[in-house]
């Protein structure tokens, strides 16, 4: 089979044949039909990320597939079901092994795209606006990178749960796609005066944040008494620092949220939030929003489309 494969951080994966792998006990073989592209891929390959394996490895955090083989003695779902799963690393692949505990049986309307693009992004902003910050019908929920790969879940999940949801984006056409995704208020981040342009609304309840730098500060300062802030990810490069005193004055809470880590911790938490998520995908509730689906060999265009902040939603490559 053949595999990107990571052999030296900071240096771009490599497209390289490597022998199958066989799955072991509580395992089971995928062969993989679709890899949804995530922030974190990129960070993982400079080596900057959290949870960076030793080099080599195989790319690719979340896929969907078929299943093919069960590893000895294991109890599973019936081969040829259809499944996501979330691995960490190793996607990016003709075939990969992933613990049992870790699959997600697909609904019969998901396709393979839909499910490769829908758990992290998903996940991560359920477990964030409802887990965490408790976001209440009629609160003020203020989205950074309204337009990306989680931005765009938190405001249709967000609007799912009754907020009023301000989507801060880059340029008229990535507001449009926060828009169609239920935003009730849009405005640049190219803004000149964005703490302004927020406090005209009369501040927030929430900001999820995934991009960091100067629009965290200006959010920040936009907060109501007893605003919560949500520390996604810092795709602007920069990681905001913050001072205390203000949190003190305005009673507010600061809050990180890193799904996969649920996995290890409190994986009954995630677990619930995927099914609450699956059925309201089931329902009709959810659209996901893939920007560009791209062969497999083209892995190093798709995170280039991430470099670039060019990609709306999420990029995913099919093999």
């Amino acid at each position: 089979m053949h595999a990107w494969r990571v052999t030296q951080l900071g240096q771009p994966a490599i497209l390289q044949p490597c022998p199958r792998p066989i799955a072991q006990a509580g395992e089971a073989l995928i062969r993989v039909k679709a890899c949804g592209l995530n922030f974190a891929d990129l960070l993982m390959q400079e080596g900057s990320y959290q949870q960076t394996p030793p080099p080599p490895f195989t790319a690719g955090m979340e896929f969907s597939g078929v299943i093919e083989a069960l590893g000895p003695n294991t109890a599973g779902p019936a081969l040829g079901t259809r499944v996501a799963a979330f691995a960490g690393s190793g996607g990016l692949a003709d075939y990969a092994v992933v613990p049992v505990a870790r699959l997600v049986a697909l609904p019969a309307s998901m396709s393979f795209a839909q499910a490769a693009a829908f758990q992290i992004a998903y996940g991560t902003s359920h477990l964030a606006l409802d887990h965490r910050a408790r976001l209440q019908a009629g609160e003020t929920l203020l989205v950074m990178g309204a337009a990306g790969g989680v931005g765009l879940t938190a405001v249709e999940i967000g609007k799912r749960m009754g907020a009023r949801v301000v989507a801060c984006a880059r340029g008229v056409a990535k507001l449009q796609i926060a828009a169609q995704a239920g935003a009730d208020v849009l405005i640049d981040s190219d803004t000149p005066d964005l703490k302004a342009a927020l406090k005209a609304l009369g501040g927030v309840d929430v900001v999820y944040d995934a991009v960091g730098g100067a629009g965290f500060r200006a959010a920040l300062s936009a907060c109501r008494p007893e605003a919560r802030i949500l520390c996604i990810g810092f795709a602007s490069g920069e990681v905001p620092q913050i001072a205390a005193n203000l949190l003190l004055v305005k009673n507010l809470t600061v809050m990180g949220l890193y799904w996969g880590s649920y996995l290890e911790f409190a994986p009954h938490i995630l677990t619930q939030s995927l099914q609450t998520l699956f059925a309201w995908f089931e329902a009709g509730g959810l659209h996901p929003h893939i920007s560009h689906q791209l062969p497999f060999a083209q892995y190093p265009q798709g995170l280039a489309l991430l470099r670039s902040r060019q990609a709306t939603g999420k990029v995913v490559i099919l093999l």
